[in-house]
């Protein structure tokens, strides 16, 4: 395979381990049907295994210098469409036919990997299912229940969307580079039915990352001029409470609560 020097500032880090990338391909379960989307291929140690199942795939590549390298790698040229793109800047609905579902995966590089799930969220509709290799603090983070130390806006937010399943721990020996951090495989599955009801989805966004922006405040202190302390008692909410403590229901029934209030009536 050729290789590539990996370069910081696109925070790469290549997956080498045979061991490793069979089992991440055995938990996605790719077959010829499938739409399937990389975000980040990298020199392609999970793309040209995957490609010759699929038989065509999408993948994002920031790096211009490693797209040759990694067409010269997968050989398939004519069925590895390679878009040299920001990913955050990328719209996937140009991949999408009629109903047609995205199968996306991707090793997210750890800088920017919150601000690309929530990219996908506008996308949430289009796809079937995600599979991420992510930092492990980021995976927790994802999965974290109210009340613990990792509960945070991006739990909030990703739960509403998508039903977060981690899978199992990649150690950084795996890698060339070794990241100084530890790895872990997530899928992420956009509900169907999402399992709260929201009035407003850009205000309920609003109100939970203005509650996360103090984390060490009370709800009453920092929501002040969002809600008062009578809508938090209503939606059956101490207002002494700090926003880690609250469930994705309870904010989604603040969020209903602070709509109505906002109705004209």
């Amino acid at each position: 395979m050729t290789q590539h020097k990996a370069r910081k500032r696109f925070g790469q880090n290549f997956l080498t381990d045979t061991s490793v990338i069979d089992r991440i391909i055995q938990s996605i379960n790719p077959h010829a049907t499938d739409k399937l989307v990389e975000i980040g291929p990298g020199l392609g140690a999970l793309t040209c295994p995957i490609l010759s199942i699929v038989g065509e795939m999408n993948v994002i590549e920031l790096d211009r210098d490693i797209v040759p390298k990694l067409r010269l790698n997968c050989g398939l040229q004519n069925k590895l469409h390679i878009h040299n793109v920001d990913v955050l800047k990328f719209d996937f609905n140009q991949l999408v036919n009629d109903d047609e579902q995205l199968r996306i995966i991707g090793n997210l590089p750890y800088n920017i990997s919150t601000p690309i799930i929530f990219h996908l969220v506008n996308y949430a509709e289009h796809i079937q299912d995600m599979h991420f290799m992510l930092q492990k603090e980021v995976v927790d983070r994802l999965a974290a229940p109210a009340g613990s130390s990792e509960y945070s806006r991006l739990s909030v937010m990703a739960q509403y969307h998508f039903q977060v399943l981690p899978l199992f721990l990649v150690p950084p020996e795996a890698f060339n580079p070794r990241p100084k951090v530890e790895s872990a495989i997530v899928r992420l599955v956009p509900h169907k039915t999402r399992p709260v009801t929201v009035p407003d989805e850009k205000a309920f966004a609003a109100l939970v990352a203005q509650a996360f922006s103090q984390r060490r405040k009370t709800l009453r202190n920092v929501l002040k001029g969002h809600c008062t302390t009578e809508q938090l008692e209503a939606a059956g909410i101490n207002p002494g409470q700090r926003a880690q403590e609250l469930s994705l229901q309870q904010f989604a029934e603040l969020n209903r609560l602070i709509h109505h209030s906002e109705k004209p009536s």
